[in-house]
């Protein structure tokens, strides 16, 4: 799939984050913290984790699922509706 310059920048920049994120959670648990802070950092780990998922869900509309539109191809496009529809049902629990 061929990302947005700028979209794959941002995913990219989340998901270093979500790296430095989840060794900080690591860290936390060796280190004995209180359980409740180590549950506010991983609450934070999943939101972040969700903004990821939504720049990949509208990078692959735009990109994607637009060049099957126009491509007039209906299996494709159909192969992309049920794509991204599993996709939704994953991402929403």
């Amino acid at each position: 799939m061929t990302h947005d310059k700028q979209n794959r920048d941002a995913i990219l920049m989340r998901l270093s984050r979500l790296a430095g994120q989840v060794q900080g959670v690591s860290r936390m648990v060796e280190d004995g913290r209180y359980c409740v802070d180590v549950l506010n950092q991983t609450a934070a780990i999943r939101s972040a984790l969700r903004a990821v998922e939504r720049l990949l869900i509208e990078d692959h509309a735009r990109v994607c699922m637009e060049t099957a539109i126009q491509s007039g191809d209906q299996d494709r496009q159909r192969v992309m509706f049920r794509e991204v529809v599993e996709l939704l049902e994953k991402v929403r629990d």
